[in-house]
């Protein structure tokens, strides 16, 4: 399970360049009921992992808009089609932000450190995949 992005990921994440947009896919499988840490406010309390992820999405919304970031694509998983059907995902969704270096803000912000526990709480699996925007795109798939 992959919750929070590896070290080597994120050496070569960062070692990309910083000063240019990127979209980050981000597919998420959620807990059935939601994991807070002994000492959290919402510890004990009968949530699902959308409960959290939602609580996540609502409180860290003002860094995220305030580094550049945005959401550009949503949507709702239905079937795996090709691939397995183990990585069946409950939310799928793209974030743009203006920089990479936006992007580590956010991680680094002291306030994001604490709200992430909401992400952790609900989320049982994850991708996030860094990509370049394309702009000039063909007529065909792969263009």
């Amino acid at each position: 399970m992959y919750i929070d992005p590896g070290r080597d990921a994120w050496e070569v994440f960062k070692s990309l360049p910083r000063d240019q947009p990127i979209q980050m896919l981000n597919l998420v499988k959620l807990k059935p009921r939601a994991d807070y840490p002994q000492g959290h406010p919402d510890h004990g309390k009968d949530l699902t992992g959308l409960d959290a992820y939602r609580a996540y999405g609502r409180t860290t919304a003002h860094i995220f808009k305030r580094l550049g970031g945005r959401q550009v694509w949503a949507g709702k998983p239905q079937v795996m089609v090709t691939g397995p059907g183990s990585e069946a995902w409950d939310i799928a969704f793209i974030a743009e932000y203006p920089s990479s270096e936006a992007f580590i803000s956010m991680v680094r912000d002291p306030e994001y450190q604490v709200l992430v526990a909401h992400r952790t709480a609900g989320v049982a699996d994850s991708r996030l995949l860094r990509l370049e925007p394309v702009s000039d795109l063909g007529e065909g798939f792969g263009e």
